[in-house]
């Protein structure tokens, strides 16, 4: 029988931790790093920061967008970064953000869930501005192949929270119709919530730098989801504030930090990482 991805990712928090380390080779940090803002440079950035994630944390959150502005070439990159992360033993979120309907967002499931596909990863980003069914094709292949998919509730730009705190016609604020969707979503495909020890495999996206309350949301309504939680770090969010901003909920967050580990360069990523990720571990049992 196939792991399910809430499962993996139980097991990888207990093994490994919870510290995600971001892949984003954009131009500032290539040229800091001494490489060329080319394909060939996002690709030996993203196998140098697989090498040294590689047995000090789980997980790794490729930002497709950096390889993706590089054409066919920064595609060619990306697979070899994604097959060394596997090689590596990595639980892979691709951060890709896709969102449609139909055949259109199944055609993304297929690319970046399919297992042996060379984009294969273990879990992607994905929006439901269309609704959590519009995900439905994607949803299905997850289940059936293992793997996991985190769908934007709460996000940290401001542009976004006139969205995301409106009222739905159920009552519910936009985010929180999205929790509350994606929870139930779990609930009817079993696993967390029916007596297991695991996190769900549908998750969702809350910014580490956003307060709960203010988008109608609270760490109960968290219970048994996975949360990738961006914002660590660069963006103003302190790994130390964990159980303070996500409460109980805290045990079941992918604590997502890129910037300030990768800014560290070739030389002080393995320091960054190690450090970051046993501090996202004191955070925890706090």
């Amino acid at each position: 029988m196939t792991e399910s991805f809430g499962a993996l990712l139980t097991r990888t928090f207990a093994s490994s931790g919870r510290l995600c380390v971001g892949i984003d080779p954009h131009a500032g940090l290539l040229e800091s790093w001494g490489l060329p803002d080319t394909a060939r440079g996002v690709r030996d950035f993203g196998l140098r920061v697989v090498e040294a994630a590689s047995g000090r944390v789980g997980i790794v959150k490729p930002q497709i967008a950096f390889f993706e502005r590089h054409g066919s070439a920064g595609y060619a990159a990306l697979e070899e970064v994604l097959a060394a992360a596997r090689a590596a033993g990595l639980v892979i979120i691709a951060d890709v953000k896709r969102g449609d309907l139909g055949s259109t967002v199944d055609a993304y499931g297929e690319a970046w869930l399919t297992p042996g596909s060379a984009l294969e990863a273990d879990a992607m980003t994905a929006v439901a501005y269309q609704g959590l069914g519009s995900l439905d094709g994607v949803l299905a292949l997850a289940g059936r192949s293992g793997k996991g998919v985190f769908v934007l509730a709460a996000t940290s730009n401001p542009e976004a929270f006139a969205t995301q705190t409106a009222t739905r016609a159920d009552g519910r604020s936009v985010a929180a119709g999205v929790v509350s969707d994606v929870a139930a979503h779990n609930a009817a495909a079993g696993g967390a919530g029916a007596g297991s020890a695991a996190v769900g495999s549908v998750g969702v996206v809350i910014g580490a730098t956003v307060a709960l309350t203010d988008f109608g949301l609270s760490p109960a309504a968290l219970a048994d989801l996975p949360v990738l939680a961006p914002g660590f770090g660069h963006q103003g969010a302190r790994i130390d504030q964990l159980p303070g901003l996500f409460g109980a909920a805290a045990q079941n967050v992918v604590v997502s930090a890129s910037r300030s580990i990768l800014s560290t360069g070739p030389s002080g990523i393995e320091a960054a990482i190690t450090a970051a990720a046993a501090e996202a571990e004191a955070a925890c049992r706090a």
